[in-house]
């Protein structure tokens, strides 16, 4: 885990640096084999995060069939989480329903609507990791990145952009990040206030 300000630190630019923006919450113990709506009940906190990848490590693990470990490096956490019901009516069906912000080097790239295209609510992917265990109190569940169809609004990892940019022209053109490189992101509120703080990260090389 990486506080909300700390350089992100990796060996080296050549695994392929990606950020992804995502809403996470915090469970309490929720018992195997719940149910969708049971473990929504279970949700005690809502934070986000920026779940590091490094996208030319990830072919060769899942090669293996054992799914991240190296490519998945430590996740960034925003420096407040909230209950879902400060959240009002943001906190919807399951769903964070605020527009994620990614500024890639101080330019905004993502402007995602993190509710509404959520393929499956907090009460779904908790139940899916609770059917052979129980999830205990203080565990943290990941949205995946938040993505919209409509191009328009950006996105929330280059990964995504990279694909629409191969789908488009047969390949892609947006390199991954660089040494130096930093990366934003937040939530407002409709009062325009931050819901959650920033994660405000950069890219750094290993100490000499």
């Amino acid at each position: 885990m990486l506080f909300r300000s700390d350089d992100a630190v990796f060996a080296s630019e050549a695994w392929g640096i990606d950020f992804e923006a995502e809403v996470a919450v915090v469970t309490g113990d929720v018992p195997a084999g719940a149910t969708p709506e049971q473990a929504l009940e279970g949700v005690r906190l809502v934070l986000l995060a920026n779940d590091w990848s490094l996208r030319e490590l990830i072919p060769a693990e899942l090669a293996k069939g054992f799914g991240f470990l190296q490519s998945k490096p430590a996740t960034a956490f925003s420096p407040v989480a909230v209950t879902p019901d400060e959240l009002g009516p943001a906190w919807q069906g399951g769903r964070v329903h605020g527009v994620l912000d990614s500024h890639w080097n101080g330019r905004r790239v993502g402007h995602c609507e993190a509710g509404p295209e959520m393929n499956f609510h907090f009460g779904q992917l908790i139940a899916h990791l609770a059917k052979t265990r129980h999830v205990r109190a203080g565990s943290i569940v990941g949205s995946g990145t938040v993505s919209n169809a409509d191009a328009g609004r950006g996105w929330g990892c280059i990964a995504e952009q990279r694909a629409l940019e191969t789908i488009a022209g047969g390949a892609p053109e947006t390199g991954y990040m660089s040494f130096g490189d930093s990366i934003r992101i937040e939530m407002n509120g409709p009062d325009g206030q931050s819901v959650f703080g920033a994660i405000d990260q950069r890219v750094a090389a290993p100490p000499a």
